[in-house]
């Protein structure tokens, strides 16, 4: 059974196209509809048709494979990862078919993967894709692996140090699905920050304003929000 995100889950009124991961795939859909023209358009559609047609591979590689190596040229690289996200859903591309083209893909390719995996992949078995994105530099890569799977899937520990990793490396927290319900009340991921901050304090550098926004994140929930208002919470 396929998961529909729904669209705009944490990132407000953000571009679809631009965050396929928090975006229902009937809106992706509709978005490519509204903006791609002519021969885009066409290639879309066939791409589609093939994918649902032809999931399975017939030799080293399946056509739909080749298809996302091809959907920047042929659709434009702002629509390149919805258009990537339809077709590994089109050809119903579970863990294996998944990893696959994260292992061989370009980084282009594997951001495609980890957008698409809310969208294919309903329990943890994909985890050990989101947990090597974050092992790179890739900040980019780091971003998408933090979308609402990762946001479901990681443990505590590692995903506490892929905030981190966000704030060292310049990626923005806004990418971090899930952010605000995941930090609430943790105190270790508070005295991780504090750490952060003082090491890059110590160091003459600058302390990243997001750390602040994270920080605050942190703080316990209301006293209602546990019931202790006398309501069942």
């Amino acid at each position: 059974m396929h998961h529909h995100t729904p669209a705009a889950q944490t990132t407000g009124q953000a571009h679809p196209a631009h965050h396929p991961a928090h975006t229902a795939l009937a809106d992706l859909r509709r978005h490519l509809d509204a903006h791609l023209t002519g021969a885009a358009h066409a290639w879309l559609g066939r791409a589609l048709d093939e994918a649902a047609d032809h999931p399975d591979s017939h030799g080293p590689i399946s056509a739909w494979e080749l298809r996302l190596a091809e959907a920047g040229r042929r659709c434009g690289t702002e629509h390149a990862d919805a258009v990537r996200v339809l077709i590994l859903h089109a050809a119903r591309a579970d863990t294996d078919a998944l990893t696959r083209v994260y292992r061989q893909g370009t980084a282009d390719e594997r951001r495609a993967v980890l957008h698409a995996l809310p969208h294919l992949v309903p329990g943890p078995e994909a985890l050990h894709l989101v947990e090597d994105a974050l092992r790179t530099n890739d900040t980019r890569l780091v971003a998408a692996a933090l979308g609402p799977y990762g946001a479901r899937r990681l443990a505590p520990h590692p995903w506490r140090q892929a905030v981190l990793k966000c704030l060292f490396a310049g990626v923005r927290v806004d990418e971090v699905a899930d952010l605000a319900r995941r930090a609430r009340g943790d105190t270790e991921l508070a005295r991780m920050l504090r750490a952060f901050a003082e090491e890059r304090t110590a160091a003459g550098r600058s302390v990243p304003e997001d750390l602040y926004r994270v920080l605050a994140l942190t703080a316990p929930p209301p006293a209602a929000e546990h019931g202790l208002d006398g309501e069942e919470s």
